[in-house]
């Protein structure tokens, strides 16, 4: 699954997240999400969330 629409993901589902400054390398992080950040139901480039780490980004594969 990616990670465009947000009834996907749920707190505390691994995922896959590209922060801001890899977006342009693609650079994934894995973590643990603690907080769904994006309000809309579905974003094009990938929702929002803070991971467990305090890491910010957008889900781009859900484990």
């Amino acid at each position: 699954m990616d990670g465009t629409k947000r009834a996907d993901i749920h707190i505390g589902a691994t995922v896959m997240v590209v922060q801001k400054q890899d977006q342009r390398t693609g650079k994934l992080t894995e973590g643990i999400v603690k907080r769904i950040l994006t309000n809309s139901a579905v974003h094009h480039r990938g929702i929002k969330v803070m991971l467990e780490s305090g890491i910010v980004g957008r889900v781009q594969e859900i484990k």
